[in-house]
């Protein structure tokens, strides 16, 4: 497997500093990403769409609509729609049409699906502390805290439209 490329390599000193953090966040995020990808990959023989795509499900204990699964995961309903037949290959997921509705489906996890994600999301919350372990629990605080200014003070791009 090739070396991920550090998005920050782009960076200069006489770029803006909003840039070379703006480079640094980015490059931080994507080696954390190719990490789970990877080991999700490794362990559990499943990509990060399948995996974000159980997660979604597994907070609606009574499923969700294909185009809200498409609307929370920020893909096209074709993405959507060719995880869920993966899924549901494996027993992972079960589709339902749904009685108000026949041209609509709702997904749900099977029991197994939510045994597998389970056992899934124990090993990536684990993860997820081995990655940010170089920060003190009083960094990632602060950090926490500056990303969510930075967060709250970012306009969305149905802000800037309006």
């Amino acid at each position: 497997m090739n070396a991920p490329i550090d998005m920050e390599v782009r960076a200069h000193a006489d770029h803006h500093a909003s840039l070379r953090l703006w480079l640094r966040l980015l490059s931080a995020c994507t080696r954390i990403e190719d990490t789970i990808r990877q080991r999700l990959r490794e362990q559990f023989g499943i990509t990060l769409p399948r995996f974000d795509l159980m997660a979604q499900l597994e907070r609606e204990a009574d499923g969700l609509s294909m185009s809200e699964l498409s609307r929370r995961m920020m893909v096209t309903g074709g993405n959507v729609t060719s995880i869920v037949d993966q899924l549901e290959k494996e027993q992972l997921v079960v589709r339902q049409m749904q009685a108000t509705d026949r041209r609509s489906y709702t997904v749900r996890l099977t029991p197994a699906g939510r045994s597998a994600f389970a056992a899934m999301a124990q090993a990536h919350e684990g993860w997820v502390v081995e990655l940010l372990a170089p920060l003190s629990a009083r960094q990632q605080q602060q950090l926490h805290s500056l990303l969510g200014t930075l967060k709250s003070g970012t306009p969305t791009l149905s802000e800037e439209k309006s």
